[in-house]
């Protein structure tokens, strides 16, 4: 029995349930689970060996999933996205006179996580490093990272621009205060992957199973909630650009 799951933007758990479901019903058969996991910690879920589909991230993709095979990505239809690719939003509170990336030099960072390329690495290299903040906090996630500095507990954040919008959609009390004073560069959005021990036969129903249930037209309404608007088959290499120098 192999296992699937979408945790990458879990705030409306239906959605990405009754998604999976038009996935798995467009699979050949096969022993799939009926059910999308909710795995913790991810990173032994992305290792398992059972493993059908899961929703990574690139950093964590390109430094600790050497084995794991990569499906490709979703587009987006949140601002800020540009085919498969994604960005972050730099967040402080609307109170602050601040009003570019240079005005919050010396002020504290939160961050969701250290292997998270959209709220670490992103902004990391565009400031140089932890050295342009006076404190940095890991948050665990970034609708933590976003509670921290409604409550002043951080000053800056990096939000990608999926979890942003989605947010501002379904949770706007959860940026209330909030206002973006920049952004990260684009590149290469949450990767959609598969075990090493998934044949390339079955890799292929995947990407074309991911095709066409995001193009039929029957289910727009049901990858709209989602804010996915296309799939794009894309390799590994694709994702070497969040090492590439600023």
């Amino acid at each position: 029995m192999t296992i699937a799951s979408l945790p990458m933007y879990p705030f409306t758990p239906q959605d990405s349930e009754a998604f999976w479901q038009k996935v798995r019903a467009a699979l050949p058969a096969r022993a799939i689970a009926d059910t999308l996991s909710w795995p913790d910690p991810l990173l032994t879920h992305w290792q398992r060996n059972d493993l059908l589909l899961s929703q990574t991230c690139g950093y964590p993709l390109m430094t600790r999933l050497p084995e794991v095979q990569v499906v490709g990505a979703f587009h987006y239809s949140a601002p800020g996205c540009e085919g498969p690719n994604y960005r972050s939003w730099i967040a402080v509170r609307e109170q602050e006179s601040g009003q570019t990336l240079a005005d919050f030099q010396g002020r504290k960072l939160v961050f969701n996580s250290e292997d998270s390329y959209s709220g670490y690495h992103s902004l990391m290299k565009i400031t140089g490093g932890t050295a342009f903040f006076s404190a940095t906090i890991a948050s665990g996630g970034h609708r933590r990272s976003l509670q921290l500095l409604q409550s002043c507990e951080a000053d800056i954040a990096a939000i990608d621009c999926v979890s942003w919008a989605l947010l501002k959609r379904d949770f706007p009390d959860e940026l209330y205060g909030l206002k973006i004073i920049g952004q990260t560069a684009s590149v290469p959005g949450l990767p959609l992957i598969t075990a090493a021990t998934t044949s390339p036969e079955y890799l292929q129903d995947l990407r074309d199973a991911l095709t066409r249930v995001v193009r039929d037209p029957a289910n727009r309404a049901l990858s709209a909630a989602l804010l996915i608007e296309d799939f794009t088959p894309l390799p590994r290499s694709a994702w070497a650009q969040i090492f590439a120098q600023k």
